[in-house]
């Protein structure tokens, strides 16, 4: 009802029904036909219907009866009038509560409208401020459906994947994240998951990093969907790690103290035996010469000292390889890349599970990779190749590189190396940890460059590696 006669406030239309009202019932008193002007007050009940409650409206039709009456041209008999009063007051009470009815609707519709219109601004700003937040997150935001389909990937997911701008939605996050492809949807388990876990992925163009992913089912009305936010861990692993090394070789200087200590005490008592011979002046039959042998020969025990076969209680047990050169390729490439290296990675898809430590194993190639890195620093080709074969009984990973090769190897593993980094005590302990769980670390002198190679006996296999002492090895 948009007539703007109805319209204005409740006072205005107040007015203008009663003034209607006053000049019907005038017309109604001073024009002498014999028509009866009743039906004009339809008029008036139209705006009272629109500003007076229920009762109030009936009252007005009442007044409008009663005007309608007086002033009738007929004279009134109750057989011939109360009828016609009845169907008047029934029609202007009818056509007023009609008005009432109509604009109470009308205003119920008009809040309901406000309503929806306001909960529409509301969740448009709240889209609109959800769509900004996950389009400007630094983490990888993405949907998928049951069967691992993207929908909807932000900028951040792209950039994390190394796919262009757009192109993830339509694409299996099998490809990157195979572990959210086996996450049960809502259609295969009643249970809801909303969980996090730390696995691997990998980027468009093969490159593998250690993904944190926090993931979560939902139900919606195109059915069972799967939300998950994804985030390249693969900078703390390298720090871990790192750092891990760096606590090893802070012990290793424990290690060196002590037996430096032993080293300047036998060479303060050789001292101290030289001088008396130089003031006897003979050494035959000597006995002086004799401690001084004995001397020696105890300096060269303590300089070519082995470290022996751990003992602690550390978990040694069957470890799956392919894992750990996953760590390692997640650790080794971001560094190679930058410094312009080459890394080659030939590792079977299936390889038997071996005895070993994680942690030590892991160590022991991050020292391997390292010495690589610092001597492909000045050479012309820079190439680092990993290769992994299997036997029945022993699986062995190579680390060669393309650098000069090993200057002295018969001095190899010896301790206090010169022109070694830190105490020079990387390989000296590397070999330790792999003879720790019955493996055994040595280099191969026929291989261009250098080559390090790391014998792992098979996890159930009786046989170990030999542990013989190897004299070609040689830290740099």
């Amino acid at each position: 009802m948009d007539v703007p006669f109805l319209q204005g406030t409740p006072r205005a239309v107040l007015l203008r029904a009663a003034l209607l009202i006053a000049i019907i019932a005038l017309i109604d008193w001073r024009v002498d036909l014999n028509i009866s002007f009743g039906f004009l007050y339809l008029f008036p009940m139209l705006l009272v219907g629109t500003v007076l409650p229920r009762w109030q409206v009936v009252a007005c039709a009442l007044l409008c009866t009663l005007l309608s009456d007086l002033f009738d041209p007929f004279p009134f008999t109750l057989a011939n009038s109360l009828p016609g009063d009845i169907l008047v007051f029934t029609s202007l009470a009818g056509t007023g509560l009609f008005a009432f009815e109509v604009t109470l609707s009308r205003l119920r519709e008009a809040a309901a409208l406000r309503r929806v219109e306001a909960e529409v601004d509301a969740r448009r700003e709240a889209e609109e401020q959800l769509e900004f937040l996950i389009d400007s997150s630094p983490a990888a935001i993405l949907t998928m459906t049951p069967e691992g389909v993207i929908l909807l990937a932000n900028g951040a997911a792209h950039r994390l994947f190394g796919v262009p701008d757009s192109l993830l939605p339509g694409r299996n996050i099998r490809r990157y994240v195979p572990s959210l492809a086996r996450v049960p949807s809502l259609e295969q388990s009643a249970q809801a998951f909303r969980t996090e876990m730390q696995c691997r992925g990998e980027r468009e163009r093969g490159d593998v990093f250690l993904a944190n992913v926090f993931f979560s089912t939902y139900r919606t009305a195109m059915g069972p969907r799967l939300a998950a936010l994804v985030v390249d861990a693969s900078e703390d692993l390298r720090e871990r790690e790192e750092s891990n090394l760096e606590q090893l070789l802070a012990g290793s200087r424990i290690l060196v103290g002590a037996v430096s200590h032993e080293i300047r005490n036998v060479c303060s008592a050789i001292a101290v035996v030289h001088e008396n011979l130089v003031r006897g002046g003979t050494l035959r039959g000597n006995k002086d010469f004799e401690a001084l042998g004995a001397l020696v020969e105890t300096l060269h025990r303590i300089a070519s000292l082995e470290l022996k076969q751990s003992r602690d209680h550390s978990p040694i047990g069957g470890i799956e390889i392919g894992e750990i050169l996953d760590e390692l390729r997640i650790v080794l490439e971001p560094y190679c890349e930058e410094a312009n290296i080459q890394v080659i990675w030939n590792v079977p898809g299936e390889l038997p599970p071996v005895w070993g430590d994680r942690h030590r194993l892991l160590q022991i190639l991050l020292n391997l990779t390292k010495n690589s890195e610092r001597a492909l620093e000045g050479a012309r080709e820079k190439r680092i190749e990993i290769s992994v074969t299997a036997g029945p009984h022993m699986v062995s990973i190579r680390v060669s590189d393309s650098g000069p090769g090993i200057a002295s190897p018969e001095t190899l593993f010896q301790p206090f190396q010169r022109g070694a980094a830190s105490t020079g005590l990387g390989l000296y302990l590397s070999r330790a940890f792999a003879r720790s769980f019955r493996g055994e670390l040595r280099h191969d002198p026929t291989r261009a460059g250098c080559s390090f190679v790391i014998d792992l006996a098979v996890a159930g296999s009786a046989e170990a590696v030999s542990h013989e002492p190897d004299t070609t090895l040689i830290a740099r």
